[in-house]
């Protein structure tokens, strides 16, 4: 694919970040539609009532401000941009998100959204997938006045769609402590499950028949091992937390095959699948491999043995190399880990995306 990488490191107030050149990648996507929750939100919680923002800061320290990023830097999908050639997806809900900005994508996710729409009902304001949806529906009807039928469906059938949803539905909804407990008692593991891939199912085929073709579904990361369930259950020590990893791998086994099974049913589809639990996992049992030096503490941080008990705010205490450390924050990764994430995406083998990388899907 005529494919070569550069990497520079500058100082970038006091922290340490890899800039990644591509030369000689033809890009054949036009555009990147993205969906998603706090891990891809660029700032959509910015326009909401929302306990669930990142505004301020420090969030953004890498950035150069904040933006509504849940992160130091840039998200996975900001970073698969850049390598594709287009600039970041803007936010929906932004008031310049119109016109002509919306032909080369859209973000629609949002902090605490979820695959559920009562999920992440603790912070209040969020945009669950379902909404994101119709929020694509909207932008969808905006490009076939701006283009026309056909050239619309061109755009689209080119198009990266990104979907990555889930955590929100263990971490504030089935997981969450005392609010959670009743329906834990009443709901296994496996029906919870059964009805997130159930819905899901149906989304994902909702965005199919809006136009999405190439579409890679990221599935839900290890999270046990994020600061904030560490700190949670501080009787599994050093180790990730079990049984939530155990729960989101029931999840993440059924969304693989539930992938599969819309590749092959919906014609024309290109349904891809990102194993995020897989590529953060190899992160942190193998994080010096990877030049970090912490894998288990948040950076931003204010209280709890791993940083976890308290989100990031404005009166937390922020590390002062941002790249040696694979957690941001209580529950997001750092830059640094992204970039990894993204890489391994882009031009991986079927350890982390199958059955085709970014680049791959490109092409097909």
């Amino acid at each position: 694919m005529g494919i070569y990488l550069i990497l520079l490191g500058i100082m970038l107030r006091g922290s340490m970040v890899l800039l990644l050149f591509r030369i000689g990648f033809s890009n054949d996507i036009p555009a990147s539609f993205v969906f998603g929750d706090s891990l891809l939100d660029v700032g959509n919680n910015n326009y909401i009532f929302s306990l669930a923002k990142a505004n301020h800061d420090p969030f953004g320290i890498d950035f150069g401000m904040p933006t509504g990023r849940f992160c130091n830097g840039r998200t996975v999908a900001d970073i698969i941009n850049q390598q594709l050639g287009l600039d970041f997806s803007p936010p929906y809900l932004a008031p310049t998100t119109t016109g002509s900005a919306v032909l080369k994508g859209v973000n629609y996710a949002s902090g605490a959204g979820g695959i559920l729409n009562n999920s992440g009902e603790i912070f209040g304001g969020r945009i669950n997938f379902d909404a994101q949806i119709d929020n694509f529906a909207n932008t969808r009807e905006e490009i076939i006045s701006l283009t026309g039928v056909p050239a619309a469906l061109n755009l689209f059938n080119e198009s990266l769609f990104v979907v990555e949803l889930g955590s929100n539905d263990f971490l504030d909804n089935y997981l969450t402590p005392i609010f959670s407990i009743p329906e834990r008692m009443l709901v296994s593991p496996e029906s919870f499950v059964a009805t997130l891939v159930s819905r899901l199912r149906l989304q994902l085929t909702r965005l199919f028949s809006l136009g999405a073709r190439r579409v890679v579904v990221a599935n839900v990361g290890p999270i046990g091992c994020i600061p904030y369930m560490r700190d949670l259950n501080p009787y599994d020590r050093d180790e990730c937390v079990t049984f939530p990893n155990e729960l989101v791998q029931l999840f993440n086994t059924q969304l693989k095959s539930l992938v599969a099974e819309l590749r092959t049913k919906l014609e024309g589809s290109l349904f891809v699948y990102a194993d995020v639990y897989h590529i953060m996992e190899d992160i942190i049992l193998n994080y010096n491999e990877y030049g970090f030096e912490n894998p288990n503490s948040a950076c931003c941080h204010l209280a709890g043995r791993f940083g976890g008990l308290i989100p990031c705010n404005r009166d937390s205490n922020v590390c002062e190399d941002r790249s040696k450390y694979v957690f941001w924050d209580t529950y997001h990764p750092s830059d640094a880990a992204n970039v990894v994430i993204a890489q391994r995406l882009l031009n991986g083998d079927t350890r982390g995306i199958s059955p085709m990388n970014i680049c791959q899907l490109s092409k097909a």
